[in-house]
């Protein structure tokens, strides 16, 4: 689908800056380097995005390719200076929560059939619809770049594996700028109630508002970890710095960063 003519002006009533180009390789490379050339052009929640991304990024460099028109591919600055270091593991979670609701609230008959895969994978009946990468932006102490991929208008036959899906394949439309337009809503209000709780994301609410959201809890996994091993066992929860705590073998290992798989 082409850019819309009348641009997206639900999302524009809630972003300062909403920037929409035809096509580029990635977003959030864009945003990074838009960012470090003119910082003060990029207040909190601006956007950039697109209908045709032509080299998306995804967690451990991975990258894709989708046919034009067929995705949404968003990247959003995020201010946290005021966000204590140790509470930023929240960023891509709480932007996951954020992205669940948006999708949910389009979704006509099957809202409750949507569910965040930790950390940031939103899925639709098991399969993913979705995916965020949050960066931070070198050399910038309070810029957070999170960007995401939203499977729109994609037939069935192009979706890159078995376990992806679209709002075309369901049979369902996506309203684009309402969808984006929830997601900034939720983003901020969730950032804005963790950097008043000074990092708290108990006390913000956060916290509760990822594990209800999150199906991975209380389910069997497998756990791809950076160093090359695999952890299997039980998600039991998300803790005080919104690791996924899986046991395994009698004890709880918690996890910063990894692959999960829901074993069936």
């Amino acid at each position: 689908m082409p850019i819309p003519a009348d641009g997206y002006p639900l999302a524009a009533a809630v972003s300062p800056r909403v920037q929409v180009v035809e096509t580029t390789d990635s977003t959030n490379a864009d945003v990074v380097a838009a960012v470090l050339a003119d910082d003060a052009g990029w207040p909190h929640l601006s956007v950039l995005v697109t209908t045709d991304q032509r080299r998306g990024r995804g967690r451990l460099d991975r990258t894709w390719v989708t046919p034009a028109g067929t995705a949404l591919a968003v990247s959003v600055v995020v201010r946290v200076g005021a966000l204590p270091v140790h509470a930023r593991g929240w960023i891509p979670l709480i932007a996951g929560v954020a992205m669940t609701r948006a999708i949910a609230a389009q979704l006509r008959g099957i809202p409750q059939a949507v569910g965040l895969k930790w950390p940031n994978d939103v899925l639709v009946e098991g399969q993913k619809i979705c995916g965020i990468l949050a960066e931070a932006v070198p050399g910038e102490f309070d810029a957070v770049v999170v960007g995401a991929g939203v499977n729109t208008r994609m037939p069935r036959v192009d979706l890159p594996v078995a376990t992806a899906v679209s709002f075309a394949a369901l049979g369902q439309e996506a309203d684009e700028d309402r969808l984006l337009a929830d997601y900034l809503s939720v983003l901020d209000e969730l950032l804005s109630a963790l950097i008043a709780a000074g990092g708290d994301a108990v006390t913000a609410g956060v916290q509760s508002a990822v594990e209800s959201t999150c199906t991975t809890l209380g389910g069997d996994v497998a756990v791809s970890l950076p160093d090359g091993t695999t952890l299997e066992g039980r998600a039991e929860r998300i803790d005080a710095e919104g690791r996924l705590v899986v046991s395994a073998g009698g004890a709880e290992v918690p996890v910063a960063a990894g692959d999960v798989t829901h074993v069936r």
